[in-house]
């Protein structure tokens, strides 16, 4: 089967596509199928001081725009990406494997989203005056300069754009760096954002692992880190760019709880566990894979979760039928089955799944274990992948106790038809993304972020302006100085 994904060049910078085949060739293998369906080359130095210079010479013009300028430029990428979502949306599910029955709703339709929200708010981005007597202060919001972005493998496409856009609308410069394991849709974001009139080298796309991410974050002329990412890489790249006192968002993982009340309404709860387990294969960083069931309905929710579990359609990712698809690398696979084992041995019981389906590419059944302690490793530890820990509760009070017992805080839900209760709870739960019967939802109006160790600042909303632009203050005296000598 030919592919019709191999890149012009394996990276974008100032304003064209570029390559370097001395550097580390990067094989880009379908999910699907376990067949290589492009190669790209990790940035060599060579590539790394080109994308960071272009962004650094590029950026004071751009930010001597006004902001209604620069807002102009994301709007028109936003309408590009819409016209050209099923492209966009294909290329995702060749990149990650997830079903284009969700590519196609949930990549490229909310980076556009993303687009328009900050190009919109572009011209928003004023200081303020403050009168003193005669004497006044006046405030200016200023780009921060060349800012790096570190994108993870489920959300390419996406994650792209929640980072260039606040940090475009602010004026700033990006060098971003996709996951080695999903290469490919960043460059298609940087070739719209240029055809849209973005100035070359304000947005550079460059690949590689490790190693070039610690060469970006550590280039003095780099003023703000942001990651999406494990804590563990999360940790490694907030110390580094701490030792030059850069900003920095961290948007980390998480092992979020899901209490579900005897009084919810059943068929949302098990809604909302599947949204919160199953969805691109449970390969989400918000996924609520602790499931707090009452348990007056611990043994209805699992039956009436079996049932709707059963009615997954796992098949070719780009049947629009399919709805389940394959992890994103066979690596993956291991490390989940690993926990699937890990979980059979810790004396869960399992439900349904905990198999590698008998076909190609890296498919693994929806799995369920029941009956989990909290000190087992599968209520503990991030699995990131199709598996769902549920675990019962008596009283509200146990389940919220329980749910913040965890390192991380990035999401938690509450499914009750008592709002009283709902607020109440989530009002108590330790987490920076939450929801009250629904989950997963991350409208670009609305925050997004941890607590903990999930991770530091936020994504989205106008609260992504603070973290891409730094607030200057002028204090101008109308009269005379008085000095003391």
């Amino acid at each position: 089967m030919t592919y019709p994904t191999q890149p012009n060049a394996s990276h974008f910078i100032n304003g064209r596509y570029v390559d370097d085949t001395a550097g580390t060739p990067i094989p880009v293998i379908y999910p699907a199928t376990g067949a290589q369906i492009a190669t790209v080359h990790a940035a060599t130095p060579a590539i790394v001081e080109q994308a960071v210079a272009s962004a650094h010479a590029a950026q004071n013009a751009w930010a001597a725009l006004s902001g209604t300028e620069r807002g102009r430029v994301l709007r028109r990428a936003a309408d590009m990406m819409r016209e050209r979502n099923h492209d966009l949306s294909v290329l995702e599910t060749f990149d990650t494997g997830k079903p284009y029955q969700e590519t196609s709703v949930a990549d490229a339709t909310s980076g556009a989203d993303a687009l328009e929200y900050f190009g919109g708010l572009a011209g928003s981005l004023t200081g303020e005056h403050i009168q003193l007597g005669e004497d006044w202060v006046y405030t200016r919001r200023e780009a921060l300069g060349v800012c790096v972005g570190i994108g993870a493998w489920n959300y390419p496409t996406q994650i792209a754009c929640w980072k260039a856009a606040p940090a475009l609308a602010c004026g700033n410069a990006m060098v971003f760096k996709p996951s080695e394991t999903t290469p490919l849709c960043a460059l298609k974001v940087a070739e719209i954002l240029h055809e849209a009139g973005l100035p070359a080298g304000i947005f550079n796309v460059v690949q590689g692992l490790g190693e070039v991410g610690a060469s970006l974050v550590s280039d003095p002329r780099v003023a703000k880190v942001s990651l999406t990412g494990s804590v563990p890489t999360g940790k490694a790249v907030y110390a580094a760019a701490a030792a030059q006192m850069k900003h920095v968002t961290m948007e980390l993982g998480g092992k979020s709880p899901l209490l579900i009340f005897d009084d919810a309404d059943l068929d949302n709860a098990v809604g909302g566990a599947i949204l919160g387990n199953f969805y691109s294969s449970g390969q989400v960083c918000s996924n609520g894979t602790r499931v707090f069931v009452q348990k007056g309905i611990k043994e209805a929710f699992l039956s009436r979760l079996k049932e709707r579990l059963a009615t997954a359609v796992i098949g070719d990712p780009l049947d629009e039928a399919t709805s389940f698809g394959p992890m994103v690398s066979e690596r993956q696979m291991n490390i989940v089955l690993g926990y699937i084992d890990t979980g059979k041995a810790e004396g869960a019981r399992l439900v349904m799944g905990g198999e590698r389906l008998d076909r190609e590419g890296f498919f693994l059944q929806p799995t369920v274990f029941a009956d989990v302690t909290d000190d087992m490793a599968i209520a503990r530890e991030e699995i990131f992948g199709p598996v769902m820990a549920v675990l019962d509760f008596d009283t509200e009070d146990e389940a919220i106790a329980r749910a913040n017992a965890t390192e991380y805080g990035l999401s938690a839900g509450v499914f009750t038809s008592d709002l009283s209760r709902g607020h109440r709870v989530i009002a108590q739960l330790e987490a920076g993304s939450c929801f009250i019967n629904s989950y997963n939802d991350a409208p670009v109006e609305a925050p997004f972020g941890g607590t903990k160790m999930s991770g530091v600042g936020r994504e989205n909303s106008k609260d992504a302006i603070n973290n891409y632009s730094a607030l200057k203050s002028v204090y101008v005296r109308m009269g005379d100085v008085e000095a003391p000598f």
